[in-house]
């Protein structure tokens, strides 16, 4: 289980659709179907991009042990065991 991902994905999330709405009125795209389409990249990019970054802040930090299971038994891992 992840949880630097889970806490990024709040500032990514945010992050892509301010870019993406901000080059959209760039274009001259000044509709509210601009920044429903910004949100709605920001909304589908934030998880994918969060846990990107999670993975390079956890491989460049001295500290982090990298051991982790191969496999997770179901689609939710059990919050008693170590993060992967």
């Amino acid at each position: 289980m992840d949880r630097l991902s889970i806490v990024l994905t709040l500032m990514t999330a945010a992050v892509i659709s301010y870019a993406v709405g901000v080059v959209l009125l760039m274009f001259g795209y000044y509709t509210w179907w601009a920044f429903a389409g910004s949100w709605t990249v920001g909304f589908i990019l934030c998880w994918p991009a969060a846990y990107w970054i999670s993975r390079k802040i956890k491989a460049n930090d001295p500290f982090w042990n990298e051991k982790r299971k191969d496999e997770v038994d179901g689609w939710v891992p059990d919050p008693d065991h170590r993060e992967v």
